[in-house]
């Protein structure tokens, strides 16, 4: 028999779908489509494609209106009834309403044009999605066999990782756009070798990443997705960077390839509780 829900489940479910939807407002400020400035044109446009060497182009940004579709998804879904005293939600529902919160915060941060205050949130945001990643990792559920353990793959372990993996970039162009603004000039070191540097380091943290996910795809996609429109950005606009762009790709391919083999590996090994 199912435990009757507590009222500290029915807060969780209440503060899970409302920051919900503040982030997704916020995100809708964020896109200059109900009056705010768009993010890239925000911060004196700091964070635009042709801002730094580690800004992915343009198009990159889409990835967010899959995450938000995820995390809108998901915050209706934990509202369920049959939902409110699942271990997995007691675990990771405010964990991921602190993501939410954090997210808003960033874009009023910009907005704001506090660039270094942006970069405490957006640490403490992957810091947090870090967490709530591991917490699934250690979370017992069943293995994928029916239509709503498919839907729980896609909609919570398939979304975190898709937030996970596109905040490890945004992170990386983040600070690279504060400390660009501060004036850094990099203590005579070229600024093509820090570029490749920064990569060096979001390619590392995406295949420790992998490694304790056992080959989660859904962040090595997303981290990858940002690298390969990094090394568009670098080698077919502006700022040009032949050196940047290729280690850019170079480092997507290797998260990939890394996630597919450790995958591969897990399976082998063992059935999946999980698809993402």
């Amino acid at each position: 028999m199912t435990a009757s829900p507590q009222t500290s489940d029915r807060v969780r479910q209440a503060t899970v779908f409302i920051l919900a939807l503040l982030a997704i407002a916020g995100a809708m400020i964020g896109s200059g489509a109900v009056g705010g400035t768009p993010i890239q044109d925000a911060a004196g446009g700091a964070l635009a494609a042709d801002a730094t060497l580690i800004a992915p182009a343009g198009p990159a940004f889409s990835i967010w209106s899959v995450i938000y579709l995820g995390l809108l998804a998901y915050a209706v879904w934990q509202l369920f009834p049959s939902q409110a005293t699942r271990a997995v939600h007691r675990r990771v529902g405010y964990l991921i309403a602190l993501s939410l919160l954090l997210n808003a915060a960033w874009i009023g941060t910009v907005q704001l044009g506090q660039l270094g205050l942006s970069v405490v949130v957006i640490v403490a945001l992957l810091v947090v999605l870090g967490l709530t990643f591991a917490v699934l990792q250690r979370t017992p559920r069943g293995a994928v066999t029916t239509a709503a353990g498919v839907w729980e793959a896609i909609v919570l372990d398939g979304t975190i990782g898709l937030y996970l993996g596109w905040v490890t970039i945004a992170t990386a162009a983040n600070v690279t756009a504060w400390l660009t603004e501060l004036g850094f000039t990099g203590w005579g070191i070229q600024p093509d070798a820090w570029g490749v540097a920064v990569i060096a380091v979001a390619a590392v943290v995406g295949v420790a990443t992998a490694i304790a996910g056992r080959g989660r795809l859904t962040p090595a996609i997303a981290l990858a997705w940002g690298l390969g429109w990094l090394a568009v950005a670098r080698l077919a606009g502006e700022p040009e960077s032949q050196l940047v762009g290729i280690a850019a790709a170079l480092a997507a391919c290797l998260v990939l390839g890394t996630t597919v083999l450790l995958r591969i590996l897990a399976q082998r090994a063992g059935p999946r509780p999980a698809l993402a």
